[in-house]
């Protein structure tokens, strides 16, 4: 079934012109320069939260150690975060912007309350349950709120949370499938099992905001063009959300992708461990293959980016670290960086403009 019109999305007092949400990417994909053009757009804007204290060249960490931003004060850097979102308003001036916070991390209420301060309309949070994520918005009530799950049974839980604790629901959620980029809501063996599938998990999420009221549900994962964007609505989505295609926009903040995205192959693409203890999908080169030759770089917790790795000890069983490793990639090193992808990152051919790549996902 196919749509012509794109009908905008709410998410509690904000309107998107186009219901398409830039997935939040890091470390340094989608800072200033891509979330602004994004929004700029029409669609929403995502500035990652992850590692801000790279941010040109961490010139706005406080301390630095071995050329890492020290502690997760200055991985998570706010004063840096603020130049971000202070650049990305000078190019959408008061259109809707979003901050995607992952849950996992360490200071993550610090971090949610620094995002709302700088400006942020809309924080979405994934990697764990968001049961209290409405504890640090307290002060910020026009700030919406989107978790990502990735079945109705984890919707349940932070709705039912969210009630008791604050009378209140999400502004929307996001349903993540496993062909996503970065870290999966999944054991390694279900991203593979066929009711894991973004198309299968959507409408039993649809069906669970029907339980709250009208929760609005945006599909993320593996979606590719407009043809899947008008599958998803049909499904009962309102909306949905891309990360990998804006890995091919001269936009992207991390400019190294705009270099590597057109010449991967689909067998470039795997699962991998990640620290954090979820599986994640990336590129395999950089740390990938400097693990397979033995020649990875020693493993010393400087940043303290995420609690579920326990200060390098998951770090260690996994052969890398993931904080460094992505300040890697934003730095662009070819031999010791972590790129991540989506599953169909390979279908990237050439680079073009995030005005165009709209243009092309909403059929103008």
């Amino acid at each position: 079934m196919k749509t012509n019109m794109l009908k905008s999305l709410k998410i509690g007092k904000y309107t998107i012109k186009y219901p398409i949400i830039q997935g939040g990417m890091g470390v340094g994909i989608s800072w200033n320069e891509l979330a602004g053009n994004v929004s700029l757009q029409g669609a929403l804007g995502t500035i990652s939260c992850v590692g801000t204290g790279y941010y040109k060249k961490m010139q706005f960490a406080e301390k630095i150690i071995r050329s890492k931003p020290f502690e997760a004060v200055n991985f998570y850097s706010k004063n840096a975060l603020n130049e971000i979102f202070k650049n990305a308003r000078k190019i959408c001036g008061d259109l809707p912007l979003a901050a995607n916070i992952l849950y996992a991390i360490n200071e993550y209420g610090r971090v949610v309350k620094d995002a709302c301060e700088a400006g942020a309309n809309i924080i979405i949070t994934g990697a764990g349950l968001p049961t209290n994520m409405p504890e640090f918005t307290k002060n910020f009530p026009d700030v919406a709120l989107i978790p990502i799950v990735s079945s109705a049974k984890a919707l349940r839980i932070i709705c039912e949370r969210w009630k008791k604790r604050y009378n209140k629901i999400p502004d929307a959620v996001i349903v993540e499938g496993p062909l996503s980029g970065g870290h999966q809501g999944f054991k390694y063996e279900d991203c593979f099992k066929e009711e894991f599938q973004l198309e299968n998990i959507v409408p039993e999420v649809v069906k669970e905001t029907k339980q709250y009221g009208n929760i609005p549900v945006i599909a993320a994962g593996g979606i590719w063009d407009k043809d899947d964007i008008d599958k998803f609505i049909a499904l009962g989505a309102s909306g949905v959300q891309m990360a990998t295609r804006f890995l091919g926009t001269f936009e992207c903040d991390a400019e190294i992708y705009n270099e590597i995205m057109p010449k991967i192959k689909k067998e470039d693409i795997r699962l991998i461990k990640s620290p954090v203890g979820y599986p994640a999908r990336a590129i395999d080169i950089g740390i990938l293959k400097a693990m397979r030759d033995g020649n990875a770089p020693k493993i010393s917790c400087v940043s303290n980016c995420v609690a579920p790795c326990h200060r390098g000890i998951e770090a260690k069983k996994v052969g890398y670290c993931i904080a460094d490793r992505l300040g890697d990639a934003n730095n662009g090193n070819m031999e010791t960086g972590l790129y991540f992808t989506g599953a169909n990152g390979y279908r990237i051919d050439k680079i073009i403009s995030v005005k165009d790549l709209i243009s092309e996902l909403v059929g103008k």
